[in-house]
């Protein structure tokens, strides 16, 4: 039996990535013979190189043109564009052959943005990716995300410890340091601070005023040795994030705190149990799709006036 080819498209970025795992292990999994490929940035190797239902990635750098011409010479079956943008179509045309895309429901989105008209479908985003390949006879095995940490990246930590993930994409996805540090104060467990170097001040600040039970692992480990220590946590507080969705394909129980932006978009934790933090008081929230270096209208009521009572 010839195998069929399958390119599946994603170029960013963390959290992104890993809710397309379930499209390519389904994929891998339920079609005879499937050879998947996945197409992602080079800077997102990381999440491509170690799962297994990935055949072989192709990484791009800077230049298109030699991009497209390496995918040419694959002959795919089908091409599976989960992001859907400018990028993709170009690829999908040059390639010419069968496409399934992501419909990103954008005018809802913006309906939900620009005039708080509420009409996005009550289902996961993982589920409207699998609803791309539906056609193709692939079903939803409710195996939920994968996230494949290699032995070398493994980190062993021998106590219990909360897992905070402090950092965020854009301002008005994270909590202002000042709260972080009245959640901190509240707890009676270690708290492991996880983030990367641009978060090591806010860390600094949070060790400080809280004491010895923070542990400052910002700027310190690489993202598979931070999902290590996320798989070790009891549990993981965390903003709308990339790790919140690695700690999804992790199974771990999950405090979820949002800002500016609302699950409402889809992108909640995935088959594993959580809680959800959000102010639902405000009439300016949300007030980006995705999320600003500061407030709009000043006040960032979204994150300062939040109860953090869980």
């Amino acid at each position: 039996m010839n195998k069929t080819k399958f390119l599946i498209l994603r170029f960013s970025s963390i959290g992104d990535i890993v809710l397309t795992t379930p499209v390519v292990r389904c994929i891998k999994l339920q079609y005879p013979e499937a050879e998947v490929h996945f197409a992602t940035k080079k800077q997102f190797k990381v999440l491509v190189e170690n799962n297994p239902y990935i055949d072989k990635y192709h990484l791009l750098e800077k230049s298109l043109n030699p991009f497209v011409k390496a995918l040419q010479s694959e002959d795919y079956d089908y091409v599976i564009d989960l992001h859907n943008n400018l990028r993709t179509s170009i690829i999908k045309f040059r390639l010419s052959k069968k496409s399934f895309s992501f419909d990103k429901l954008n005018f809802k989105k913006w309906l939900l943005v620009n005039l708080k008209i509420h009409q996005m479908p009550n289902i996961h985003i993982v589920d409207r990716y699998l609803k791309t390949v539906e056609s193709l006879g692939i079903k939803n095995d409710m195996r939920g995300l994968d996230y494949f940490i290699p032995e070398k990246d493994k980190v062993q930590i021998n106590e219990s410890y909360i897992a905070f993930a402090i950092g965020g994409q854009h301002a008005t996805k994270k909590l202002p340091t000042s709260r972080i540090i009245e959640i901190c104060q509240k707890l009676n467990s270690k708290i492991m601070l996880l983030g990367g170097k641009e978060d090591s001040s806010a860390a600094e600040e949070i060790e400080k005023a809280v004491g010895e039970k923070i542990i400052n692992a910002c700027g310190k480990y690489n993202l598979n040795q931070s999902a290590s220590l996320v798989q070790q946590a009891e549990y993981l507080i965390t903003h709308d994030t990339g790790l919140m969705h690695i700690a999804s394909a992790l199974k771990k129980k999950i405090v979820s705190i949002w800002g500016n932006t609302v699950p409402e978009f889809g992108m909640y934790p995935y088959l594993t149990e959580f809680k959800i933090i959000e102010n639902k008081e405000l009439s300016c929230r949300p007030c980006s799709k995705i999320g600003y270096s500061k407030c709009p209208k000043g006040h960032f009521k979204c994150m300062n006036d939040l109860n953090l009572d869980f």
